[in-house]
């Protein structure tokens, strides 16, 4: 699992570590059932405290993403395939909603728009 941390990023060192472990997940690159690291493990591998980490997995298991079990470790979660569903649609309305917003200030027709998505969505290696 590689996770990549910048100083430079307004977001928080957890937070980054949270969106990037979400990522991996929606995109299927961790899978229900598959370990994670511990969180002190993940916190020497990231040169980070393990409060940080402590924090991020935390997030995590919040939004139903992981699961921890005692003496046992903590997992991707097999019951998050319906929130990775909505998240993803929420995440396709974000990316919609810039197209639209793009095309509006372009003067694309909203029927040359749909042309267009009909085109990208018939497309096989999309």
């Amino acid at each position: 699992m590689e996770i990549i941390l910048s100083n430079a990023s307004p977001k928080p060192i957890y937070e980054q570590i949270t969106s990037q472990i979400k990522a991996m997940i929606m995109n299927g690159e961790l899978k229900a059932g598959d370990p994670m690291p511990s969180m002190r493990k993940l916190a020497k591998e990231l040169h980070v405290s393990v409060i940080t980490t402590q924090r991020a997995y935390d997030d995590l298991q919040k939004d139903g993403f992981i699961v921890t079990v005692p003496a046992k470790g903590t997992f991707v979660s097999a019951q998050n395939q319906d929130f990775i569903r909505e998240e993803n649609r929420r995440r396709v309305e974000l990316l919609l909603t810039d197209a639209v917003e793009l095309a509006k200030e372009n003067g694309i027709e909203l029927e040359e728009l749909r042309t267009t998505l009909d085109v990208l969505y018939q497309e096989e290696d999309v």
